[in-house]
């Protein structure tokens, strides 16, 4: 069986792995955080705002991003839960704003912290909980929780 030899030539622009003998070489590019945009993210109006708060989970259990080590992809399951002030997240676009990390190298830890970042300025609840569950990879599972609570300009 003929060994397998790696390389990254630029981490964010584009991945070389090379196969020795019969092998054929394969090119996959790794794209930088840089180019997920939280400006797709939508808001619609929380109606009730005024009446009770509301705690909503949502689970994306197919989220894929690549490992900026290997090039290979990082499965899990992205869970946000929120107590929503006045705006509620579009679960459309929700969808759409996670589907840009598919090609992205980026590290569990930056991603759970970016996904965060980028809700809590679109939606500015009162609090917001982001944990990713990573599937194992070598026999180690990991799982990432960060958290934002209060108000921003507070």
């Amino acid at each position: 069986m003929k060994k397998i030899v790696s390389y990254v030539s630029n981490l964010y622009s584009g991945e070389k792995i090379m196969a020795s003998g019969n092998e054929k070489n394969i090119t996959h590019n790794i794209e930088s955080p840089d180019t997920v945009k939280a400006h797709v993210l939508e808001c619609i109006e929380y109606e009730f705002k005024s009446r009770r708060d509301i705690d909503i989970t949502i689970k994306q259990p197919e989220y894929t991003s690549l490992c900026p080590m290997s090039g290979l992809p990082d499965v899990g399951c992205i869970t946000i839960k929120y107590r929503p002030d006045s705006k509620l997240v579009e679960l459309k676009s929700l969808k759409f704003y996670l589907l840009q990390y598919r090609n992205v190298g980026i590290f569990y830890e930056s991603v759970v912290n970016r996904i965060l970042d980028d809700l809590v300025s679109v939606l500015e609840p009162k609090f917001m909980n982001v944990t990713g569950d990573f599937t194992a990879r070598g026999g180690i599972t990991t799982t990432v929780s960060a958290v934002f609570q209060g108000k921003i300009n507070e």
